[in-house]
C-alpha cells in the first residue's frame, strides 16, 4: 500500500485555516526579497576582497553548494506542505518531537535576529534623509512592518513584491549602466577565468563563495508561506528553483559589473560598494542607492517577521508551541498573536542587546537548520521511498549531497 504524507502531522481537528492566496510569480518575488534582502550590497566588496576579478566565480560557486539542499527542500514541501516547515520536516523524518521543537526555535531566532539586526541598518540609512534619535526611527520601523506584516498575507506579500521590484531594480541599473559602458565587462571575461593550476587564485575563489553563500539565504523561508500558497506541493518547488536560478545570475552580473568597474582592493575597501560603483558608473549622488537600501532593508523585516510568525503559527498547530499562538484573525486571515509576538521580540533585541554576535550566528542556524532538513529527507526516503504524491521528488543523491555540503560549510564557519 503507497503511504501518502501530504496532510499536516498530528494537528487538531479544529485549526482555523490560513487564506490560500499566492501564485507563483508572487512567491517567486517573495522569495527574491527573502533573498536578495540587503546582504549583496554589502558582500560584494568582501568577495572582491578574496577573489578579486574572479569574484563573479565564487557566487556560482556558492549556488552549486545550495543546489542540492534547495532541491530537497522541494520534494519535502512537497511531502508537508504546511506552516513550520522545517520543524514538520524534521519531525517526521527523525521521529523526534524534542528535535523537531528545537528546530522550529531555531527558525524562529534565526528570523527574530535577522529582522532586529536589519532594522537598525533600516533606521540608519533612513536618518540619512531625516534626523531623529536612532531609538525612535528603530521603533517606527519595527511597528509599522510588523502592522503590515498582521495586515493579510495578500498585501503583505504585494508589498514584499513591490520593495523586491525596486531592490532588484536598483541592481539591474548597475548591470545595464555596466553593459553599457565603453568598456563592457563581456569583453573582459575571457580573461576573467582563473587558472586551473593556480591553487592560491583557487583558494580566493573558495573563501569568497563561501561569504557568498550568505547571499543566498532565504530560499527556505517560502516553505512557511505553503499553508497560504495554491497548490503548494508544486508551486513552491517551482518558486524555490526560480528564486535560485534568477539570483544566481542576477548576483553573478552585479559583480561582474562591479569588479570591472572599480578595482577589487579598492572595493574591498569601500563600506558601501555598490554606492561606489553606481557613482563610478553614473555620476550620480550614491544616495540613491542609499534609499533603494532602506526599501532592501524593510522588506528583509517584512518577510523574516512573516516567516517567524508562520513558524510559530505552525509549531503551535503541531503542538509545540502554546495553542493561543493557533488563533487567526477572523478579519485579516494572518496569525495576529504570532505577529505581534515576533515584533516584540524583535523590537526588545534591537533596542536592547548588541546584535553583533547574534547576528554572526545566524549562519551558522540557518546551515544547522539545512543539516537536520536534509537528515530528514533522507531518512524518509529511507521508509518511504515512494510518498505517493503528486509533486517534487529527487534521488536520494541529492539530500546526501545537500547533507555533506551543509555539514562541510557548517564547519568551515566554524573555524575561519
Amino acid at each position: 500500500m503507497t503511504h501518502t504524507t501530504t496532510a499536516k502531522p498530528n494537528l487538531p481537528d479544529d485549526s482555523t485555516q490560513l487564506k490560500r492566496v499566492l501564485n507563483l510569480p508572487l512567491l517567486v518575488l517573495y522569495g527574491l526579497g527573502t533573498t536578495i534582502g540587503a546582504g549583496i550590497y554589502v558582500l560584494v566588496g568582501a568577495a572582491a576582497g578574496w577573489a578579486g576579478l574572479y569574484a563573479p566565480l565564487s557566487f556560482v560557486l556558492a549556488a552549486i553548494a545550495i543546489a542540492p539542499t534547495a532541491a530537497s527542500y522541494g520534494e519535502l514541501v512537497s511531502r508537508f506542505p504546511v506552516s513550520a516547515g522545517e520543524a514538520a520536516y524534521v519531525r517526521e523524518g527523525l521521529r523526534s518531537k524534542s528535535v523537531s521543537a528545537v528546530i522550529g526555535w531555531l527558525v524562529i531566532l534565526s528570523g527574530i535576529v535577522a529582522s532586529a539586526t536589519v532594522a537598525i541598518g533600516c533606521a540608519g540609512y533612513l536618518r540619512t534623509f531625516i534626523d531623529l534619535p536612532l531609538p525612535l526611527v528603530v521603533t517606527a520601523v519595527v511597528v509599522v512592518v510588523g502592522v503590515v506584516a498582521a495586515w493579510g498575507i495578500m498585501e503583505s506579500v504585494l508589498i514584499a513584491a513591490l520593495f523586491t521590484l525596486i531592490e532588484a531594480g536598483g541592481l539591474l541599473i548597475l548591470v545595464w549602466a555596466g553593459l553599457s559602458n565603453e568598456t563592457s565587462p563581456m569583453v573582459q571575461m575571457p580573461s576573467m577565468l582563473p587558472p586551473l593550476d593556480d591553487l592560491v587564485i583557487w583558494a580566493g575563489i573558495a573563501n569568497a563563495g563561501l561569504l557568498a553563500v550568505f547571499a543566498f539565504i532565504g530560499f527556505e523561508d517560502m516553505v512557511n508561506v505553503a499553508e497560504e500558497t495554491k497548490r503548494p506541493h508544486i508551486t513552491v518547488p517551482l518558486a524555490i528553483l526560480a528564486t535560485l536560478l534568477i539570483t544566481t545570475l542576477l548576483y553573478f552580473a552585479v559583480t561582474l559589473i562591479a569588479v570591472t568597474t572599480v578595482p577589487p582592493e579598492e572595493l574591498a575597501g569601500s563600506e558601501a560598494p555598490l554606492s561606489l560603483v553606481f557613482e563610478r558608473l553614473t555620476g550620480m549622488s550614491p544616495a540613491t542607492i542609499s534609499a533603494i537600501a532602506i526599501f532592501a532593508t524593510l522588506n528583509t523585516i517584512l518577510v523574516q517577521m512573516i516567516m517567524a510568525s508562520r513558524v510559530i503559527y505552525g509549531m503551535a498547530e503541531q503542538q509545540t508551541m502554546p495553542q493561543a499562538f493557533r488563533q487567526i484573525s477572523e478579519v485579516t486571515k494572518t496569525p495576529v498573536r504570532a505577529t505581534v509576538a515576533v515584533g516584540a521580540l524583535t523590537l526588545v533585541l534591537a533596542l536592547g542587546f548588541p546584535l553583533d554576535a547574534l547576528a554572526q550566528g545566524t549562519s551558522q542556524i540557518v546551515l544547522l537548520v539545512w543539516v537536520a532538513t536534509n537528515t530528514a529527507l533522507i531518512m524518509l526516503k529511507i521508509r518511504v521511498p515512494d510518498p505517493g504524491i503528486h509533486g517534487f521528488k529527487v534521488p536520494m543523491a541529492v539530500p546526501v549531497a545537500g547533507l555533506v555540503l551543509s555539514a562541510g560549510l557548517l564547519i568551515v564557519t566554524n573555524l575561519v
